[in-house]
């Protein structure tokens, strides 16, 4: 995880599209910028990087069942809830499951768990998209890869 360069997920752990559901991992790091500020002697994962992680594991289940055709934004978030704090070496486990595909927009449910507690849930509003550049594809299926999707595991 690199917080500072919204790298927010270590691996992709489960990737069916079939089900529409993904579940990634992503280990708090140490020592980041982001906890000189958010709390200077106290280091707490900032509960908006908690939603971004959810937001990234929405994307790739998103990408996926575009075939990485279509890049997923951002629009939306209803029913957040920060549950608990998340600290640094924690391992944190985010799913997220489809609820809704249609008009360009997504609806999913997602949540982060850290040793089997529930920490985090929201349901997100995802819009898809062309992609604004021939380049952006490429860098995001070169994430994905080091993410640990394979784009044989896409149907």
């Amino acid at each position: 995880m690199r917080l500072e360069y919204f790298d927010i997920i270590d691996s992709v752990d489960v990737f069916d599209l079939e089900k529409g559901h993904v579940e990634a991992t992503s280990t708090i790091p140490d020592e980041s910028p982001v906890f000189e500020g958010h709390f200077p002697g106290y280091p707490i994962m900032p509960g908006v990087l908690l939603l971004e992680m959810m937001n990234h594991t929405a994307g790739y289940l998103l990408l996926g069942m575009n075939n990485f055709g279509r890049l997923p934004f951002f629009a939306g978030a209803k029913k957040v809830k920060i549950r608990s704090f998340a600290l640094p070496g924690m391992v944190m486990k985010s799913t997220c499951d489809l609820v809704h595909d249609g008009s360009g927009f997504s609806i999913t449910r997602n949540s982060i768990h850290i040793d089997g507690k529930l920490i985090a849930d929201a349901e997100l509003t995802m819009m898809l998209m062309d992609f604004p550049s021939p380049e952006l594809p490429v860098l995001v299926r070169e994430r994905a890869r080091r993410h640990g999707v394979e784009m044989g595991m896409m149907s």
